[in-house]
């Protein structure tokens, strides 16, 4: 019998240079401004109490940086002792909170804080014990025993299928929408409004998008769990934009993605995914790649719609401004990530 612990899978490494990125724009989203105020980029380390904090924010700052310190460490096992791991996880991930802290006094919106660089490094502390104490066996045996013959590119799809569910917490987009580029590149829209155009476009964007991420699902899932895996998916993410509308807006809007257009699409979505997965696994990855492709270029092209504008001009993310910084990030790049994957990854099903 093969013992898979033998090989250790790179889905930690994956996972803690990915969050550490993600960090990484959060902290300085929004990445406009920059300039020097003369004062000394140190002044923060040594500053007292700030003026103005909440619970919020130091409950926030604490629980951002569990995972990474949970990551490092876990990443590191069992290359390296238990406590050597525990430590330079959270050497690491406080290294970087400083020097995040350092570059927020260049931004005007943003503000350095020792408080922050305090709760950073206390929650790199809590997630490095674990991770660090936790043998890293567990998660290698766990990837070879659910996911034993997919091939080395199934890490890389797990992450994909992750930052796809954070995508659906940003609650300025449209259903299963992602890689709209005109907020990086403003180009005059050539479309007007018209309701039941909209509503044709929504519906193709909704279905394309959730084609594409049901057969990700399919491809990187046990063959046994071909359909429960997608349909967990898309349960969970349907869950998370509800959760997204209900804490940045407001509890009555949780159900506000669920328009005429959405609906039909993501019907229309489940119904050919169920199709496609007769199909070989080849077709399957080309039949995602153009429904992903597909759903991107609809996505730059659909009409502005007045609402999702009229919330954006409105909305004032406030508490929420990193976290809706690294949402609307990622789902900028999702799908341009994730194409390249559909390109690359091969699937290989064991025959008893």
């Amino acid at each position: 019998m093969t013992k898979y612990h033998t090989h250790h899978t790179p889905l930690l490494l994956y996972l803690s240079l990915g969050y550490a990125v993600l960090i990484v724009y959060a902290s300085l989203y929004p990445l406009t401004g920059w300039h020097s105020t003369g004062a000394s980029p140190f002044d923060f380390f040594f500053a007292g109490w700030p003026r103005y904090t909440t619970t919020f924010d130091l409950l926030i700052n604490v629980a951002a940086y569990i995972p990474l310190g949970f990551f490092l460490a876990t990443a590191l096992r069992p290359r390296v002792a238990t406590k050597h791991a525990w430590w330079i996880a959270v050497l690491a991930a406080s290294a970087l909170s400083f020097l995040l802290e350092f570059m927020q006094n260049y931004l005007p919106s943003r503000v350095a804080s020792n408080l922050d660089l305090a709760g950073n490094t206390c929650g790199a502390l809590i997630g490095a014990l674990p991770g660090a104490l936790w043998r890293r066996q567990l998660i290698d045996n766990l990837r070879h025993t659910h996911w034993p013959d997919h091939g080395q590119s199934v890490e890389m799809g797990l992450v994909l299928v992750g930052l796809w569910l954070l995508t659906q917490l940003d609650p300025t987009t449209l259903l299963f929408g992602a890689g709209d580029l005109r907020s990086l590149l403003p180009l005059p829209s050539t479309q007007t409004f018209s309701a039941a155009g909209f509503v044709r476009i929504e519906s193709l964007i909704a279905a394309s998008g959730l084609l594409a991420a049901l057969l990700m699902a399919s491809l990187i899932a046990p063959y046994h769990q071909r359909r429960v895996f997608p349909l967990l998916l898309l349960a969970v993410g349907l869950a998370a934009k509800s959760l997204a509308f209900a804490l940045m807006m407001h509890p009555q809007t949780a159900l506000a993605w669920a328009t005429p257009g959405a609906l039909l699409g993501s019907l229309a979505g489940g119904l050919l995914w169920l199709a496609a997965l007769a199909l070989p696994l080849t077709w399957q990855r080309l039949l995602a790649a153009l429904a992903l492709l597909t759903a991107s270029v609809m996505v730059n092209l659909a009409p502005i719609n007045p609402y999702l504008e009229n919330l954006q001009n409105v909305w004032n993310p406030g508490q929420f401004l990193n976290f809706h910084g690294l949402t609307h990030f990622i789902t900028l790049l999702w799908p341009y990530l994730a194409l390249p994957w559909f390109a690359f990854h091969r699937t290989y099903v064991r025959h008893h």
